[in-house]
C-alpha cells in the first residue's frame, strides 16, 4: 500500500516504513506523532483511490524523529565588466520523518 500525500507544502509518496526528510514541520518535536490528512492519492492492492482534491476518509500517520538542517550550498552571483562579485552560502532547515501507517 502506497500514498501520494501533502506533507509541510510539497507532496510525497510515502509507504509504512520510509523515512523522509521534509520541509520543516513547525511546532513539532522529535517523537510527537502527527496525522496528516492532505492524502492525493491511495493505491491498495490494484485498488487506486484518486481525490479531488483529497481522498476523503484517508491520513498518513508518522512520527518526527529529528530536525537538522541540510549541506551548505554556495551561490556565486557575477556581473562581467562591473566588478561585481558576491559569494553566499545557504543552509535549508528539514525535519525527518518516519511514516508509521497509511490509512
Amino acid at each position: 500500500m502506497f500514498a501520494i500525500a501533502e506533507i509541510a507544502g510539497k507532496q510525497h509518496k510515502v509507504q509504512k516504513g520510509d523515512i523522509l526528510k521534509v520541509e520543516k514541520l513547525k511546532d513539532s518535536k522529535e517523537g510527537d506523532k502527527v496525522k496528516v490528512d492532505k492524502v492525493l492519492l491511495k493505491s491498495d492492492s490494484g485498488k487506486t483511490d484518486i481525490g479531488t482534491p483529497y481522498v476523503s476518509g484517508s491520513a498518513v500517520e508518522l512520527t518526527v524523529k529529528a530536525h537538522g538542517k541540510h549541506d551548505k550550498i554556495k551561490v556565486f552571483k557575477k556581473k562581467p565588466k562591473k566588478r561585481y562579485e558576491r559569494t553566499y552560502g545557504h543552509r535549508q532547515h528539514y525535519t525527518e520523518i518516519e511514516i508509521t501507517a497509511v490509512k
